[in-house]
């Protein structure tokens, strides 16, 4: 079975003592939810994640570490540098995430696609920093509302998938997460209904198939991202080829995160 993964993006949100509170808030929760019979036995499995601002990395780390979960609670960057070092201003490094205790790092959200102008050579090189530090990367993807409106969307995300991934070794995809977020559902309240979340996430795993092979593209969790909440949670989540989320907003409620959570961990009931 593959892993199933709910990552909260916090973007640039949340003081420290915010953070404090809202890791505080859902360990606790989680902390008391494995211990009834309300998971199935293989939530073991599945991971939720915290991707604070870089500047919370090692705090978040910490406050994750104290709360031993080690399988079920995680931390991941937003963003990093294809560099090692060297003279790039406010960049971060794989490494330096990695050293954090991070395990995880967003790459390719259309929010820097469109603010920080990254192409698909860039994430290429990003990715590959990220693999060499051994960091999993969650691998965002998604379209414009125009190219949804043309029916091209398929091409459009086959597109960024191939350019950026596809040529990276069968094993190194081992360590890829892919993340669906339609750019034209992003903090706008729209969200994909689950059939065109659910066609959207078959087609990416056969576009990995045909790439990699059927063995390696079952294994590699899609995630959906988009205004996945509280309410929508279940029924996207239901969808087979649905294997948790990229959860913007709603990832700095506590109730609203929790929720989100125990959609995903009760998902194999």
């Amino acid at each position: 079975m593959r892993q199933k993964i709910v990552a909260g993006n916090w973007k640039m949100n949340l003081s420290p003592t915010e953070a404090h509170d809202l890791v505080a808030g859902v360990g606790a929760y989680l902390s008391g939810l494995i211990n009834t019979p309300a998971l199935p036995p293989n939530h073991k499995q599945h991971t939720v994640l915290f991707c604070p601002p870089s500047i919370y990395l090692a705090q978040v780390v910490q406050q994750v570490t104290a709360l031993n979960l080690p399988n079920l609670l995680g931390v991941g960057a937003q963003n990093c540098h294809w560099a090692t070092a060297g003279a790039y201003t406010g960049e971060v490094a794989a490494q330096q995430i990695a050293q954090t205790g991070a395990g995880y790092v967003i790459i390719g959200h259309s929010e820097r696609r469109q603010y920080n102008h990254e192409t698909h050579d860039i994430l290429a090189q990003k990715t590959l920093a990220a693999l060499t530090a051994n960091l999993k990367v969650i691998f965002c993807c998604g379209e414009p509302l125009e190219v949804r409106n043309a029916n091209e969307q398929f091409e459009w995300v086959g597109t960024q998938l191939t350019q950026s991934l596809f040529d990276l070794p069968q094993t190194a995809m081992q360590q890829i997460v892919i993340a669906y977020e339609p750019i034209w559902a992003i903090g706008t309240g729209q969200t994909a209904t689950p059939q065109q979340a659910g066609e959207m996430h078959t087609y990416i795993r056969q576009h990995l198939t045909n790439q990699y092979g059927q063995a390696t593209a079952n294994q590699i969790p899609v995630l959906y991202g988009g205004s996945c909440n509280a309410q929508n949670a279940a029924s996207l989540f239901a969808q087979p080829n649905v294997d948790g989320g990229l959860i913007g907003g709603a990832s700095l409620k506590v109730p609203d995160f929790c929720a989100i959570a125990q959609a995903l961990l009760t998902s194999d009931i």
